[in-house]
């Protein structure tokens, strides 16, 4: 059955990988990004999901043409690196508000139509980042821990509306991800900070580049949008990476923690 699908995000990566295999199989998606990039036999909608308005209003549109959404996938992010003492407040505004509060904004968005029909889907990507606080990206495990809080609470709030909602926690990808990542000159150019920053990029970089392809992602997107019964937690990450999330549910905070600092030698 056909389904109408938002997927925020679709300029590359998860989300343009994703709105390509879902319009394939036949559904309306519709990909939003800041730039309305062209994704295959899907519309393009230009829009950035801090815009309140701007989203209200391509909601309204959406819904002018076809009546319902079916599914919302919650994609947008970005990632800011450096030290947390250090970032600016344009900087932690940027970084929750395009991650935390854009996922909020598209919710707050669809939720009333999705309410009026009893029926639909929001799947929220978070990141292994949300699980635990990754040094050196701090606002952005921030954002992500954000994200898990409110797809739990969200979940209990909309079940019997006959809305599901799933979390999506990836591990490290090949994506663009890694290339548009701002990093702080402030904290590479501090003499406390710098030099462990430096190291940190350098072993971030690497798994990142090192990481799994997009496609994968997009495949297991798919999926749920696509299930009857769909989970409210996937972990879709390298075996390291999937044992690390597991680590950190059965160990001590205290132990976790000093698995972190010697890792990133912080």
């Amino acid at each position: 059955m056909q389904k109408v699908i938002i997927i925020t995000g679709t300029s590359s990566g998860f989300g343009k990988e994703a709105a390509e295999q879902l319009a394939s199989r036949g559904h309306k998606v519709y990909g939003i990004s800041r730039r309305g990039t062209a994704i295959n036999n899907a519309e393009n909608v230009a829009l950035d999901v801090r815009d309140r308005d701007a989203i209200s209003k391509a909601i309204a549109d959406i819904i002018a043409r076809e009546g319902k959404i079916d599914v919302l996938i919650n994609n947008a992010g970005m990632g800011i690196g450096g030290a947390l003492e250090l970032a600016t407040p344009e900087e932690i505004d940027l970084q929750m508000g395009t991650n935390f509060m854009g996922c909020v904004n598209m919710c707050q968005a669809v939720l009333p139509h999705m309410r009026k029909q009893r029926s639909g889907r929001i799947i929220n990507i978070s990141s292994i980042g949300g699980v635990m606080g990754l040094p050196y990206q701090g606002f952005y495990s921030a954002s992500k821990f954000a994200i898990e809080g409110f797809s739990e609470a969200l979940s209990a709030e909309v079940k019997r509306f006959g809305i599901d909602v799933s979390l999506v926690e990836p591990g490290d990808f090949a994506t663009g991800f890694t290339a548009s990542r701002r990093n702080s000159d402030t904290t590479l150019k501090d003499a406390d900070y710098g030099p462990v920053f430096t190291h940190s990029l350098q072993l971030i970089e690497k798994e990142e580049n090192g990481g799994l392809r997009p496609e994968k992602m997009a495949q297991r997107l798919v999926k749920i949008a696509e299930c009857r019964h769909p989970r409210f937690r996937y972990v879709v990450a390298n075996l390291e990476q999937w044992a690390s999330v597991a680590l950190k549910r059965i160990v001590s905070g205290n132990c976790f923690v000093n698995i972190l600092r010697d890792y990133y030698k912080s």
